[in-house]
């Protein structure tokens, strides 16, 4: 075929091919064919010795050149490889060559025809990898096992995988997360011996697995890798004992602050704002809440020292009792907060775009309407029908970032209701209303966390 009739994108492809016989001429060399993990490519055969290019192995390894030395990356292994321009001085296994922080011999790089071409033998043994004439293998990604250790102040988890991959942690919520990509294995629940790891989960999602085990308060955590020849060892460690490098705002889904401000209401001869108030904080803090009353019996905060409290609040609870003279209006109700807040931050929050974490600092109008169906839910059980209306001109509950409500027991000029509110069986079940909603809320809000981690990815990846 003459060079005129030869199709212009096969030119190159010919020149090129040329020009590699030319440069390697008089050498002992072949063009060979090589299985590089499954796929099919070129290689050439080098005084005895297999290399292959450095644009046919770059579709596996990182591959950087330095000057006189290329540095190949992959699989959690580091190599160091000396250039010998020389080719039949290169192939021999006199060489110098470092295989992660072990300086041995072996074949080292070599350029041809002014290409860099890496000895295949040199790279399986500093990669792991599994190697003959025209096969080089890469060890599949399976996770082998899952063990465990316990300690005084932390507890240790650790993955045997067949060879290093690529993974992610991420809080989200209470629970850690390890997504390992591409790796496969067994989908199971692993129960330990640990007081700070007391199980860990191993699930599929796509082509990755994911691990993921619940982080006790006021622990932190900490995963790197352990990369040996034959495999990697992904480390887990948990608890008290290792420092915490959370995003801060996080510990408002671990340890979220629930304000109950009971009202002071005279000419009762029982206080019942307090009461149920009471009822529900004890509650909420034998379950592991947190949880702040604005008053006692004897002592109450005063405004600045409440709405303080408001802004830092998670959960704020208004109760409250109607006393309007001359009305007929009676029963339970629950009122949510309407219009503008009365703080610049929430407002500009609520209506601007919402920063990476913005959620934990003000939330939306959501979280006051699903605490409040919950709450009447809760109430419904306990045989308490509770009616649902808006407020707009309350200042704690304006200043409240999220959820807030008021609940108004009843009517203190309604002979029903102060007969109700009379009764032990009425304010313990408005108590446990109280606590059971707050609690599930919150709980429903700590699951949901991983939005908020994904949203903050997002944005900061675009940032």
């Amino acid at each position: 075929m003459s060079p005129s009739i030869v199709p212009k994108r096969w030119r190159p492809l010919l020149l090129s091919a040329a020009l590699l016989c030319a440069g390697i001429a008089g050498a002992q060399v072949a063009l060979t064919r090589l299985n590089l993990a499954g796929a099919q490519v070129q290689s050439i055969g080098l005084y005895g010795a297999e290399y292959a290019s450095r644009e046919v192995l770059s579709r596996l390894l990182n591959i950087e050149q330095d000057g006189s030395i290329v540095r190949v990356e992959g699989y959690g292994h580091t190599l160091l490889l000396p250039i010998d321009e020389d080719n039949q001085r290169a192939t021999t296994a006199f060489n110098t060559v470092q295989l992660d922080t072990e300086r041995v011999t072996g074949r080292t790089a070599t350029l041809v025809n002014g290409n860099l071409y890496l000895p295949l033998d040199t790279l399986a043994r500093g990669l792991g990898a599994s190697y003959e004439l025209g096969n080089f293998r890469v060890a599949a990604p399976n996770l082998q096992g899952v063990s465990s250790r316990a300690g005084k102040d932390s507890d240790r988890l650790v993955l045997d995988l067949t060879r290093d991959v690529a993974f992610k942690d991420e809080l989200r919520g209470t629970t850690v997360q390890i997504t390992l990509s591409g790796l496969k294995g067994e989908a199971r629940r692993y129960t330990t011996r640990g007081a700070f790891i007391p199980n860990a989960e191993v699930k599929a999602q796509g082509n990755n697995l994911v691990l993921s085990f619940p982080l006790p308060s006021g622990s932190g955590y900490r995963v790197y890798r352990v990369v040996r020849p034959g495999g990697a060892r992904v480390v887990i460690d948990a608890g008290p004992g290792i420092p915490r490098n959370t995003v801060a705002l996080l510990d408002r889904i671990s340890r979220p602050l629930i304000v109950l401000d009971p009202a002071r209401v005279d000419g009762l001869g029982r206080d019942v704002t307090l009461d149920v108030a009471r009822r529900a904080a004890e509650l909420l803090a034998k379950a592991g809440w947190q949880v702040k009353l604005t008053r006692e019996a004897g002592s109450a905060l005063g405004l600045n020292e409440k709405l303080t409290l408001a802004r830092q609040s998670d959960v704020f609870l208004a109760l409250d009792l109607g006393r309007f003279p001359g009305t007929g209006r009676g029963g339970v109700t629950v009122y949510e907060q309407t219009g503008r807040a009365s703080t610049q931050i929430v407002n500009t929050l609520r209506a601007g775009t919402t920063p990476p974490y913005g959620t934990l600092v003000v939330g939306g109008s959501g979280g006051s309407r699903r605490l409040s169906e919950l709450l009447r839910g809760e109430l419904r059980g306990g045989g308490v029908t509770a009616k649902q209306d808006s407020v707009s001109r309350m200042l704690t509950l304006g200043e409240a970032p999220q959820a807030a409500l008021l609940l108004e027991l009843g009517w203190t000029g309604n002979a029903a209701d102060r007969a109700n509110l009379g009764t032990e069986a009425r304010l313990q079940a408005m108590g446990v209303a109280l606590a059971r909603s707050v609690a599930t809320y919150l709980t429903a809000r700590a699951n949901n966390a991983s939005q908020l981690g994904a949203a903050a990815s997002t944005q900061g990846a675009a940032q």
